[in-house]
């Protein structure tokens, strides 16, 4: 591959002399807490346009730090984004590209360094409450991937006994376990009750380390079908129960971020938000007829991006709303659009940390802090391309402004969207810019060469997953 092509995408680690600055010794290293939001809209925040959702708390995280509108996570499915997010690669460079159920025997592998590995090793606490989905075999768990402490459900919430499969038999799952280190406390787990618990419990955590560094992770469960809250939240908002869903998440941010101001951590402690991919766009009757309306999607409500959750080729499945606070680092009120993804936040906390990055392996993520703080000198480069994968099958690539979408089969066409121009992806301009699709064509094909494209194509730099027999 061409030299500027690999700094391009951020194979090149560190990417940027901005990840290796230690902190002076006498400056105390900043707390990160990272929300993941589960299967949250672009546009269902208030600060991303939402009308029918109050989300108050994430925005007055935006209106105190940065929004990040062309913000990716790095699939549009859970386990996939969420080894991404650990390891700071694309999922199909560790293997781990399709979601794992209860029944899987793969998880993430020990010989990947997690992002909470690095900050452990720079004398972080870590914490992660709410969703795992990297492996719930005991090799695979939380506590093996450089966390301190756990308490969480391993999987989605809806890979209960009652799911069947599409011609209706059982899929044989267990009942839903509740963790609390390696140990399961509660089973089944009293799923409406978790947001609360989750919540409270990363309150503690944050007061009983607030004098040392911490990494705390967030995963919220309750976006995620079915949409299960404390009766407290039931019928809040004008957009069904996935909306009072989403409003209970942001009671949950409201409460992280109180704690963080009570403890006078606030301007100690970068805080970031995402969504690990898009909203259900589309029937789901699979979980409709176990759950009712607590799964039931409404397909009506309109949405400014293409598509959504399990798709991959338009917008709606892998562009989702970020956001980012540091008030020491990040001016208040901004907006950036550079393209950012969810895997540049392991070098870019690594970063802020002065941890330094693995050398043995390649990275995909890019240290972005001077993105989101332009008073930064120097500036690294903004990313310019990005890969985009329905498991291991490449399906579209974004360059700059333009998103070339490959065809789902052998006789369809590719697509090409100039998103600046067209944000909803509804006008095919790939006639009129033959030289752009030459291009994106040879981005593609180094893409394929690099990662493959397939299950049985395994290009040329793809790492196992951990599996147990």
């Amino acid at each position: 591959m061409r030299l500027s092509f690999l700094a391009a995408i951020g194979l090149l680690a560190p990417a940027s002399g901005l990840a290796a600055q230690a902190p002076r010794p006498q400056d105390r290293l900043p707390n990160i807490v990272h929300i993941i939001a589960d299967d949250v809209g672009w546009d269902d925040l208030g600060c991303f346009g939402a009308k029918d959702i109050a989300t108050p708390n994430l925005d007055r995280l935006a209106a105190e730090g940065v929004r990040m509108t062309s913000f990716y996570a790095p699939h549009s499915t859970c386990t996939a984004t969420r080894a991404a997010l650990m390891t700071g690669c694309y999922a199909q460079r560790v293997s781990l590209p399709t979601v794992l159920f209860p029944n899987s025997k793969q998880g993430l592998h020990a010989d990947e360094v997690t992002i909470a590995e690095l900050l452990q090793q720079r004398g972080y606490a870590t914490a992660l409450f709410g969703k795992w989905h990297l492996g719930h075999l005991d090799p695979f768990l939380p506590t093996r991937h450089g966390f301190d402490i756990f308490l969480g459900i391993p999987y989605p919430n809806d890979h209960v006994p009652e799911r069947l499969d599409k011609e209706g038999r059982t899929r044989g799952f267990p009942p839903m376990p509740l963790y609390e280190q390696e140990r399961i406390v509660e089973q089944p787990a009293q799923m409406a009750t978790l947001p609360d618990r989750f919540t409270e419990r990363a309150v503690q955590f944050i007061a009983q380390h607030k004098d040392k560094p911490f990494y705390l992770q967030y995963s919220n469960i309750e976006t995620h079908t079915p949409w299960l809250t404390s009766r407290r939240f039931h019928y809040q908002s004008k957009a069904g129960v996935y909306g009072d869903a989403v409003q209970c998440l942001d009671w949950s941010v409201g409460r992280i971020l109180d704690a963080l101001d009570q403890h006078g951590l606030g301007g100690d402690t970068l805080v970031v938000f995402q969504s690990d991919n898009g909203p259900l766009v589309h029937e789901y009757p699979e979980l409709e007829r176990i759950y009712g309306h607590a799964a039931a999607v409404d397909t009506e409500r309109p949405h400014a991006l293409r598509e959504g959750k399990y798709q991959s080729r338009f917008e709606g499945g892998t562009r989702v709303a970020g956001l980012a606070r540091w008030p020491r680092r990040i001016p208040a009120g901004s907006t950036t659009d550079a393209m950012i993804a969810g895997f540049d936040w392991y070098p870019t906390f690594a970063g802020v940390a002065g941890a330094p990055l693995p050398k043995d392996r390649v990275l995909d993520g890019m240290d972005v802090i001077s993105l989101l703080d332009p008073t930064m000198s120097p500036q690294a480069p903004a990313r310019e391309v990005l890969w985009f994968h329905e498991g291991f099958r490449l399906v579209a690539v974004r360059w700059k402004d333009w998103k070339y979408v490959l065809p789902p089969g052998p006789k369809g066409k590719p697509q090409l969207f100039d998103l600046a121009k067209d944000l909803g992806e509804t006008r095919d301009v790939l006639a009129q810019h033959p030289d752009v699709v030459a291009t994106l064509e040879k981005l593609v094909a180094e893409a394929r060469a690099d990662l493959g494209d397939g299950p049985d194509a395994s290009g040329t730099r793809r790492r196992p997953a951990g599996r147990v027999e």
